[in-house]
Parts: C-alpha cells; sequence; structure tokens
C-alpha cells in the first residue's frame, strides 16, 4: 500500500487537477461553509461584541460582560476559520499525494480536528447562549443582532464540523478496505525448502576400501615353522 494510487477515497497520484469537479465535492461544500460560519462567529464578536454602556471608557462584552464568552467565540473562530483554510488545501492537494502512509495520517488529522471542534463549537454555543440569557437589556443599545448572529452559527457550526466527521471517517474506512483487499497472506510451507536426502538402496552401496583385503588377511595362515 505504500504505492497509494487511489487510496483513501481519493484518485491516482498523478492525475490533472479539475477545479470545478473539486468545488464540487460534497466535504468541500461543507469545509467551505464550515470556514464562513466561522468567519460570522468570530468577525461578529470582533466588531460588535464589545460595547460601552452609559458612555463609558471601558469596553465590556456584550454577552453579560463576560469577557471570557468574548475571548473564547473569537479564539474557536479564528482557529477553525484557519483549519478550514489549511485543510481546504489539503483537499486540493491530497490526489497528488503518491504515500498512502501520508494520507493515512492527513485523513487521521482531519477526523480529530474536526471531532475536536465540533466538542468546542457545542460548548461555544451553550457559553454565549448561557450568557446572552443572563444579559440585561438596557446593557445591549446596540450590538444584538450580532450577538444573536454569532449565537446562531456556533449552532450551525456544530452541525457543518460534525458532517466533516462523516466524510474524514469515511475516507479512512475505504482506506483501511483497500489495505485489505490488497494484502495476500504468504503461502503456507517452509520458507526454504529442503532437498531430499538421495535413495541409497544395496545395489547401488558400495563397500568400504581395504575390506576385502582385511577378510584376505584373515584367512591367511603362515606356513608352519619346522
Amino acid at each position: 500500500m505504500e504505492g497509494g494510487g487511489g487510496a483513501y477515497g481519493a484518485e491516482k497520484a498523478g492525475g490533472t487537477f479539475d477545479p470545478w469537479r473539486f468545488l464540487q465535492q460534497p466535504q468541500v461544500v461543507v469545509r467551505v461553509l464550515s470556514a464562513v460560519f466561522a468567519l460570522i462567529v468570530f468577525s461578529c464578536i470582533i466588531g460588535e461584541g464589545y460595547i460601552n454602556p452609559h458612555s463609558s471608557t471601558t469596553l465590556y462584552c456584550i454577552f453579560n460582560h463576560s469577557e471570557d464568552a468574548c475571548r473564547y467565540g473569537i479564539g474557536v473562530g479564528v482557529l477553525a476559520f484557519l483549519a478550514c483554510v489549511f485543510f481546504f488545501m489539503v483537499d486540493a492537494y491530497f490526489p497528488q499525494i503518491s504515500s498512502a502512509t501520508d494520507r493515512k495520517y492527513l485523513v487521521i488529522a482531519d477526523l480529530v480536528f474536526s471531532a475536536l471542534w465540533t466538542f468546542l463549537w457545542f460548548i461555544g454555543f451553550c457559553v454565549l447562549t448561557n450568557q446572552w440569557a443572563s444579559t440585561k437589556p438596557e446593557d445591549v443599545p446596540l450590538g444584538a443582532d450580532s450577538a444573536r448572529a454569532s449565537i446562531a452559527f456556533s449552532f450551525f457550526s456544530i452541525f457543518s464540523w460534525g458532517t466533516l466527521i462523516t466524510f474524514a471517517l469515511q475516507r479512512y474506512r475505504m482506506g483501511v478496505q483497500d489495505f485489505a483487499h490488497s494484502y495476500v497472506d504468504p503461502a503456507p510451507g517452509p520458507a526454504t525448502p529442503y532437498s531430499s536426502y538421495p535413495d541409497v538402496n544395496h545395489e547401488s552401496y558400495q563397500q568400504p576400501p581395504f575390506t576385502n583385503m582385511r577378510e584376505d588377511s584373515e584367512g591367511y595362515q603362515p606356513p608352519p615353522v619346522y
């Protein structure tokens, strides 16, 4: 499987890259949507997520003045956007990778990261929703729409990244199945066959040398001495 042609759900390495066909792939479409959702979340929080109620000089987070909530939403959104850009380029270059081992590691990385960010988006949605429910109406003169948009697209991101888990898991299973089909068990039997011993029969057996001489010497008797 080290040759890797067509492993893990991609075409054989060295094929011609078709941009239109690439953009029509379901996992690419979902990855683009995930990047757009992440962009909306952190841009809404950065743009209108901080307010200065009562004309004060200090800016407060619109989510119940919780700095952790704003920082969490911005951090998860920015990292999710950068990750989508990275894996988008990986998807474009993936068919050109000839090593099945490299493909396997990239698919596993995609699977693990998608699962982790699905969980983080779920936590972010819960945090933003909880803090927004505790926010006083007088503390939100402006920016309410942006806050609701960041909450809504955090919720949408849970499902988009969950869908990316499904696609990564399908590619991983395809790679495992390709390995199972191409693997051949070694033939049974000894690794190095031994040559059989020659058939020795009595006809081809030769007596050792000096045997007849020994028998003659035993039958020889010296003449008597007078």
